[in-house]
C-alpha cells in the first residue's frame, strides 16, 4: 500500500509540473519555431541544430509558463478555468516551483547559447522576462492594453528560430512576429468574452471588463484584418514563399475575419468560442503552410 500511494504521488507530482508547463501553449510555440527556422534554412536544414533550437525554445516557453503560475496562483484560485492549477489548488509550493522555473530558464539559455548562437539565448530569456515581469506581474494587473503588449513576448519564438539558423534577425523575421503579434488579441479576447464575469471577479482590467464586449469584439475584427495584409508579406514583396502559400494565407485569413465579423455582428457566446477554435487552426495550418513552402 506504501509503494502504491508514493507511485500515486509521484505520477501526480509529474503531472503537475508537466501542467505549469501549459504543454498546448509550448506546442503552439514550437510550431511557429520550426516554421521559422526552416523558413530561414531554406535548402540548407542543420537538423541537429534545428533540434536544439526547438528544445531551447521549448525550455523557455516552458519556463515562462511556471513563472506565470506563480505569479497568478491567487488569481487563478479566484477563477473557474484556472482554480485547479497545481498552485493555485495548493497541490504544490511557491518555493520548488520558482525553482523548476529557474532551471527552465537556466537550461533554455544554455542550449541555445551552446548550440545556436547569443542573440538566439539572449532572444528566449528576454521573452522568459517580458513575459513574467512585464506583463503577468505588471500589465495584466494595470491595463486593458496587457493583451495587446503582452503579445510581444509570444510574438518572439520566430525570432528565435530565425536567429538560430542564420545568426540574424532579418525581414521575413519580422513579418512572422508581427503575424503572432496580431494574432494573439483576438485569440485571447475570444476566450475572454465567454469568461468575462470571471475576470472582473478577479479583478483584472482586461479588454472586455474595461471597454466592454462591443468594442472587444470590434477590435477583434480590426486585428484580424490587419493581419491578412501583413500575412501576405512574405510571399509580396519579400518573395520568401510561393503561390502556394499565398493561395493558404489568404483563404485562412479571409475566413479569420469572417468570424471575427460574425463574432462582431452577431455576439454571441457561440461566435466567441468558434472564434477562439478558429484561431488556433488558423496558426497551427498557416506555419505548416509555411513550412511546406518553404520545402
Amino acid at each position: 500500500m506504501t509503494e502504491l500511494a508514493l507511485s500515486q504521488s509521484s505520477r501526480q507530482a509529474f503531472s503537475d509540473y508537466l501542467s505549469l508547463t501549459k504543454p498546448r501553449i509550448a506546442l503552439l510555440v514550437l510550431v511557429t519555431t520550426a516554421a521559422s527556422f526552416r523558413l530561414a534554412s531554406q535548402s540548407d536544414l542543420f537538423l541537429f541544430l534545428f533540434i536544439a533550437t526547438l528544445l531551447g525554445t521549448g525550455l523557455a516557453s516552458a519556463a515562462a509558463s511556471v513563472f506565470n503560475c506563480v505569479l497568478d496562483r491567487e488569481i487563478d484560485a479566484r477563477m473557474e478555468r484556472t482554480r485547479h492549477r497545481p498552485l493555485a489548488a495548493g497541490r504544490l509550493g511557491v518555493a520548488p516551483a520558482t525553482i523548476f522555473g529557474f532551471a527552465l530558464s537556466l537550461a533554455s539559455f544554455a542550449i541555445l547559447i551552446l548550440w545556436a548562437n547569443l542573440l538566439a539565448a539572449s532572444l528566449a530569456l528576454f521573452a522568459i522576462f517580458f513575459y513574467s515581469v512585464i506583463y503577468t506581474l505588471w500589465l495584466k494587473r494595470t491595463s486593458p492594453l496587457c493583451t495587446a503588449i503582452g503579445g510581444i513576448a509570444g510574438a518572439i519564438p520566430p525570432l528565435i528560430g530565425w536567429a538560430a539558423a542564420t545568426g540574424q534577425i532579418e525581414a521575413p523575421a519580422l513579418v512572422l512576429f508581427a503575424i503572432l503579434f496580431l494574432w494573439q488579441p483576438p485569440h485571447f479576447w475570444a476566450l475572454a468574452l465567454h469568461r468575462v464575469e470571471e475576470y472582473r471577479r478577479a479583478n483584472l482590467p482586461i479588454l472586455p471588463v474595461v471597454r466592454g464586449e462591443r468594442a472587444t469584439r470590434r477590435q477583434s475584427l480590426l486585428y484580424a484584418l490587419a493581419l491578412l495584409p501583413i500575412s501576405l508579406l512574405l510571399f509580396y514583396p519579400l518573395g520568401v514563399v510561393g503561390w502556394g502559400y499565398a493561395l493558404g494565407a489568404g483563404a485562412l485569413g479571409l475566413g479569420f475575419i469572417y468570424v471575427s465579423w460574425r463574432n462582431f455582428a452577431q455576439p454571441s457566446i457561440a461566435n466567441s468560442k468558434q472564434l477562439f477554435f478558429y484561431s488556433m487552426i488558423y496558426l497551427a495550418l498557416l506555419f505548416l503552410v509555411i513550412m511546406l513552402s518553404a520545402l
